[in-house]
C-alpha cells in the first residue's frame, strides 16, 4: 500500500521550474500548516514515506500535496468535516486546503527566508489503543433513556467502506453524528465530541449501510 502511494505521488511531483502568480510562500504561509498539520508524520524518522520539514524536501511534492489534501486524503483523519465536530480532529479545514492548493498553483515560492517560523519540537507518539466497552450499534438504537454521548468509535466498518451515522430525535430533528468516507483500519480510533451530544429518550441512532459503532455515553439527565 506505501509503494503504490509512493508511486502515486511521485507522479504527481511538481517540475523543478514554475512561472510565479501567487503572493502566497512557504515561508510565510504554507510551512506554519505543514508543521501544525503534516510534520508529526512527514519528517526524518517519521511514518510517512517523505519529509516534508523543509522548502527543499518539500517543493517537488507540491503537485502531490494539492491532489491529497484536495482529495481529504491527507492528513488522514477519516471523519468528513461538518458531519460531528470533533475535538481532536486532524483535518484541514477549507481555508487551509485552498491556500495550499493556491499556493501550489501559483508556482509554489519559497519566499523570504525571515518570515520562515522555527520548527516545532516532535516526539513519536505511541498509536493509540482501539477503544473498548461503549453501547455496540448495529444498524439503529433507539435510547430508552435520555443520553450524553461523549464519543464514537468504528467497531465492524470494513476496509474502503463509506458509513454514516446520525441520531433522529422524537421531534424529527436529526444530528449528524460522524461520516467515514473510504475507511481506513488505522482510523479505528474514538472521535471524541468537542462538546457532548445530548440525546432525549426516543432518539433513534442510524447506522448505515450495514456496519457498527460503538457509542461512549452516559446518563443525561431529563
Amino acid at each position: 500500500m506505501r509503494a503504490a502511494l509512493v508511486i502515486a505521488l511521485l507522479t504527481a511531483a511538481a517540475p523543478a521550474h514554475e512561472v510565479i502568480t501567487t503572493k502566497l510562500t512557504w515561508n510565510r504561509e504554507v510551512s506554519r500548516i505543514i508543521y501544525q498539520r503534516c510534520l508529526s508524520c512527514h519528517r526524518e524518522g517519521g511514518t510517512a514515506p517523505m519529509s516534508l520539514a523543509t522548502y527543499a524536501e518539500a517543493r517537488p511534492w507540491a503537485k502531490a500535496i494539492k491532489e491529497e489534501v484536495l482529495e481529504r486524503r491527507m492528513p488522514p483523519w477519516g471523519a468528513v468535516k461538518g458531519f460531528g465536530d470533533f475535538r481532536d480532529d486532524a483535518g484541514l479545514t477549507q481555508e487551509e486546503i485552498m491556500l495550499l492548493a493556491d499556493w501550489v498553483e501559483g508556482g509554489a515560492p519559497e519566499g523570504d527566508a525571515g518570515w520562515e517560523p522555527y520548527q516545532p519540537s516532535l516526539k513519536t507518539a505511541a498509536p493509540p489503543a482501539p477503544p473498548r466497552g461503549g453501547v455496540l450499534v448495529k444498524g439503529a438504537l433507539t435510547l430508552k433513556t435520555p443520553m450524553r454521548i461523549g464519543a464514537i468509535a468504528p467497531a465492524d466498518v470494513s476496509e474502503n467502506a463509506t458509513v454514516q451515522v446520525l441520531a433522529q430525535r422524537p421531534d424529527g430533528t436529526v444530528e449528524p453524528m460522524l461520516w467515514l468516507l473510504n475507511f481506513r483500519s488505522k482510523w479505528r480510533r474514538a472521535y471524541t465530541y468537542r462538546e457532548p451530544v445530548m440525546l432525549p429518550a426516543g432518539s433513534k441512532v442510524i447506522v448505515f449501510p450495514s456496519a457498527s459503532v460503538r457509542l461512549f455515553a452516559s446518563r443525561a439527565p431529563g
